[in-house]
């Protein structure tokens, strides 16, 4: 008797409400050279990959690609979930994020986020070619992209939700409320946001906005946090971006713009594509090098007054 095997993926999305779709230029592009789809598309893959890649490979080019609106989509993963499966399908070979600089109506230059998904698992050789040659079609002149003294060309955030900025507050501080939305291991008290918000301001003083800032703090979290408030200075200490260049060297006539960068599938971190094998920096493909970010463990609740006096003693002693 014949056995048939399911299929790996769904034919639609599992929602019945169409997909959000990303803003114009954004999200899901489909890399050339895709082969007709069969029912054992990524059998090989793990189950929640399996059911994660079947998912994005049904949706649409222009779809949104993010994280969060992955998890809303698919019920029975979370947002920490879609990211490790997002992770592991860029090591298959099945996706790079991809960040592009476009120029728009008014000759408005600005940065799009895409995710280029392939149904057939393409090696780093692969993807390297692909990332070639979608520099080499948008390479254009110097001048054709550089935008006025007076009005310097900021990245645009992805277009994702966000949480509203709370009146009366800095873009700092509004970034570090939202930490405790994004996951819940890092969230802080008002007092916390406070105390923080100086390290957070210093970050956009460096040229990066609060999807960077929020994203490097949230990436490649421990399974526990005893001190969200501790951990995240740590991180915005430890993690912060170097101090962008005041007067840059503007380069000679001719010289072609690096319109396409890849991005960490992880973190965001740019770079070029021999940079990131298997779409992943090396601090997200080798997390153990660093030092362990793993808060102190305390003791059993029962001995908690003895180990807070035997501190209060240890402060006091000369």
């Amino acid at each position: 008797m014949a056995i048939q095997h399911p299929s790996s993926a769904p034919s639609a999305p599992a929602s019945s409400r169409p997909y959000p779709m990303a803003g114009p230029g954004y999200g899901k592009r489909s890399a050339p050279d895709q082969q007709p789809r069969r029912a054992d598309d990524f059998m090989l893959l793990p189950l929640r990959e399996r059911n994660i890649a079947g998912f994005i490979d049904h949706l649409p080019d222009g779809a949104a690609m993010d994280v969060k609106g992955l998890a809303k989509q698919l019920p029975l993963y979370g947002q920490q979930a879609v990211g490790s499966a997002l992770k592991a399908l860029s090591v298959a070979g099945y996706l790079r994020r991809v960040r592009c600089l476009v120029t728009g109506e008014g000759g408005q230059v600005r940065w799009v986020f895409r995710t280029f998904w392939s149904r057939t698992a393409r090696d780093n050789e692969w993807w390297g070619a692909l990332m070639a040659a979608e520099v080499q079609r948008t390479a254009v002149p110097e001048v054709a992209v550089v935008a006025p003294a007076a009005a310097p060309v900021v990245p645009e955030q992805r277009a994702q939700e966000r949480e509203p900025v709370v009146g009366g507050h800095s873009p700092a501080y509004a970034a570090l409320a939202q930490l405790g939305r994004v996951d819940a291991r890092l969230a802080l008290s008002a007092a916390d946001c406070a105390v923080l918000e100086p390290l957070a301001a210093e970050w956009f003083t460096r040229g990066v906005d609060a999807d960077y800032l929020v994203r490097a703090l949230v990436a490649g979290l421990p399974a526990g946090v005893g001190s969200p408030v501790g951990l995240v200075r740590r991180r915005l200490t430890d993690k912060i971006p170097p101090q962008a260049p005041t007067a840059p060297v503007p380069p000679a006539p001719g010289t072609p713009v690096r319109r396409v960068m890849m991005e960490c599938t992880k973190c965001g971190v740019p770079g070029r594509a021999e940079a990131l094998p298997d779409g992943l920096c090396r601090a997200c493909r080798e997390p153990g090098q660093g030092a362990p970010e793993v808060p102190v463990e305390l003791p059993a609740e029962r001995d908690v007054r003895t180990y807070v006096a035997e501190l209060r003693g240890l402060l006091k002693a000369p």
